[in-house]
């Protein structure tokens, strides 16, 4: 499977805004929206559907949100986050350190999950949080006049973002929304409803890992052009039970560069002075695609094709299978 990417990389850490906090609220059990403006009201960058701002928590932790706002909007930025107590703390300080009236430091918009112009339908799937830039596309949608259906999978009522929108609003005949209660058992069957595709129909998948995998395994018989994913993140730390240490070898820069359990190559890089380009660090948006000259690898990335993988690796999240890696760094 495929995810679109803008062409050129850009660093996102070389120009910030610095943005008000107008509006923060607890929209469902432990996410909060925050709506940021410029401070003397002016009009900010614009953005397009999937799209996801870098955002400066004031823990000093960086994190990017997807905006989820309509991309019309050229007044303010609205994102939700999810405090995750298990994670790393840029969305604890999101949610105990920001007030209404707090200045955040914020990047321009970049995309890189953005709509494909030539479909003739849209079929947005989305997993918890990951309802962010689905909202944001069905704006984009709508505005176009173009046909979209949208499945939304949660846990349980109290912890769906934006349920009552979606049930009373202006797009409730376009959304199923499912609860699995938490139990496996009930989660939504995605074969059935990509079994058969229709015209030039795009996919989009935003959430969880296991939700990102049945829908990824469900459309293996489409064009792998014609499914796209996001995820924010969320599985860049599952599946480390087991992990081993591994080494790799750079062959161009000539060096080696260790790699512990549940470390990435990414990190073990930094670690060690050597910076690559990377961007949503989920091995979903493809930036830090690295050529693999050596040795077996973990692929745990939703980019690269069963025939890329012989000879390229997404090093933010994927391992080693062998002890030895050979990256043409």
């Amino acid at each position: 499977m495929t995810i679109l990417s803008t062409p050129d990389q850009i660093e996102e850490t070389a120009v910030t805004l610095t943005l008000r906090v107008t509006e923060k609220r607890e929209i469902a059990e432990d996410i909060f929206l925050f709506e940021l403006r410029d401070e003397d009201g002016g009009t900010l960058p614009p953005f397009t559907a999937g799209a996801h701002v870098l955002v400066q928590t004031p823990a000093g932790i960086a994190r990017r949100y997807s905006l989820c706002n309509a991309p019309a909007e050229r007044d303010r930025y609205v994102i939700a986050v999810k405090r995750d107590t298990a994670g790393g703390g840029g969305s604890l300080s999101m949610a105990r350190d920001v007030h209404e009236g707090s200045m955040l430091s914020v990047t321009p918009p970049l995309n890189y999950f953005p709509l494909a112009d030539d479909a003739s339908r849209y079929l947005l799937i989305a997993g918890g949080i990951g309802i962010t830039p689905v909202r944001a596309m069905m704006a984009e949608l709508a505005a176009r006049n173009a046909p979209f259906d949208v499945i939304y999978c949660t846990r349980a009522p109290v912890s769906t973002a934006f349920l009552g929108e979606f049930n009373a609003g202006e797009f409730a005949s376009k959304i199923r929304v499912h609860h699995d209660f938490g139990d496996r058992a009930q989660s939504i069957a995605i074969e059935p409803l990509v079994a058969e595709r229709k015209g030039n129909t795009h996919v989009y998948c935003c959430g969880p890992r296991p939700l990102m995998q049945a829908v990824r395994d469900a459309t293996s018989h489409w064009p792998s052009s014609a499914v796209h994913f996001e995820d924010f993140g969320t599985s860049a730390h599952e599946n480390t039970t087991g992990d081993k240490a591994f080494t790799v070898r750079l062959a161009r820069s000539g060096g080696c560069v260790s790699v512990a359990p549940g470390e990435t190559i990414l990190d073990a890089l930094r670690a060690n002075g050597i910076e690559t380009p990377s961007s949503c660090e989920a091995g979903t948006c493809g930036s830090c695609r690295t050529r693999l000259l050596a040795g077996e690898a973990d692929h745990r990335d939703f980019v690269l094709d069963d025939d890329e993988q012989e000879t390229e690796i997404m090093i933010c999240v994927s391992r080693a299978r062998s002890s030895e890696l050979v990256l043409d760094i």
